[in-house]
């Protein structure tokens, strides 16, 4: 194993030290229990974002930590969920008043830890809402979850919602919105390489040099299928016609596209597959409106990418477009 550390174990603590000396500006990272507010804690009459999960998919989602996104987000050690200790109080220091809203992608541990945390709150007097994000096309039921697993829309939920909540909107239509995006939002990735889990010192699972894996989940989970690898045009079909079929798009419609980076892929190869992905849905008659390309939802190093295909309105693309200022997301 080769990587950039120092004690494995350590690999969270050390990397979010780091983060908090980087973007001393934007966040503040608390210790026993761990989690990253915003400098200067909860807008006063705003509704708070909550989110959280396993480290390893960074910048995912301490890196949305700021104005126009997440107040406060959980990193738990490298893919595992955080625990309710952390939780907690986050969801406190994220509640200006307005309440809060918890955004969870759907894995077990998530679900469950997020759950009870909520409940804890709710029990001391906050009022929390929760969305599940779980716009992964690849299989129904993967190693971490009941149903569809949350990837890289969970970065469009996260984006749109904030925006939302730094408009004035109540908890209620904070909420409403969040779920509208994860109605309307699909992804679908490919693993050609596995990845290292530092504590465990080698690769998550075998992956031939001639093969790919095809749906592959963030934690490396298994997808629909192995095939022999095939140039970008091919691989970006199997990814977005999944994509498209599932949100059944009609001509005419307008889009976001999101060709995400799984860790380990270039960003020239990401626009590769950006380009072919965009033919594809210009083909169906589908105007991509919005873009973003880059490696933001990620598996530690694995070389991959995802395509995340969201259906827009006129308020989902203002709501996009409205400003926002985090360690990893700005404009």
């Amino acid at each position: 194993m080769k990587k950039l550390l120092n004690d494995p174990e350590n690999a969270v603590a050390d990397s979010l030290a780091g983060f908090a000396l980087a973007h001393a500006d934007l966040v503040q990272v608390h210790h026993d229990p761990t989690y990253v507010a915003r400098v200067g804690g909860a807008t006063t009459g705003k509704v708070g974002l909550v989110s959280g999960g396993g480290s390893g998919h960074e910048p995912l989602h301490c890196g949305f930590v700021g104005d126009g996104m997440l107040d406060a987000a959980v990193p738990g050690a490298v893919f595992t969920s955080p625990t309710p200790d952390g939780i907690l109080p986050a969801l406190h220091a994220a509640d200006g008043g307005a309440g809060v809203l918890a955004i969870v992608k759907n894995y077990t541990g998530d679900v469950l830890n997020f759950d009870l945390a909520v409940e804890l709150a709710e029990a001391e007097g906050a009022r929390v809402a929760t969305v599940l994000v779980n716009d992964d096309v690849a299989v129904e039921n993967s190693t971490f979850t009941a149903g569809r697993r949350g990837v890289a829309g969970t970065l469009c939920v996260e984006k749109i919602a904030g925006a939302a909540a730094m408009q004035g909107g109540d908890l209620d239509d904070v909420t409403r919105i969040a779920q509208h995006v994860v109605d309307n939002v699909r992804s679908m990735g490919v693993a050609l390489t596995a990845c290292t889990v530092p504590h465990v010192g080698g690769p998550s699972f075998d992956l031939p040099d001639d093969q790919m894996e095809i749906g592959i989940g963030i934690h490396g989970e298994p997808g629909r299928r192995r095939v022999r690898t095939a140039p970008a045009d091919e691989v970006t079909r199997m990814l977005l016609d999944p994509v498209a079929d599932d949100l059944e798009l009609s001509r005419g419609e307008r889009v976001l596209l999101f060709v995400n980076g799984m860790g380990g892929t270039p960003a020239s190869e990401l626009y590769v597959v950006y380009g072919r992905a965009r033919r594809l849905l210009e083909q169906r008659g589908v105007t991509v409106a919005r873009s973003l390309v880059g490696s933001y939802v990620t598996s530690l190093e694995m070389q991959g990418a995802s395509v995340t295909v969201l259906r827009l309105d006129d308020e989902l693309e203002a709501l996009w477009d409205a400003p926002v200022h985090t360690a990893a997301l700005r404009w």
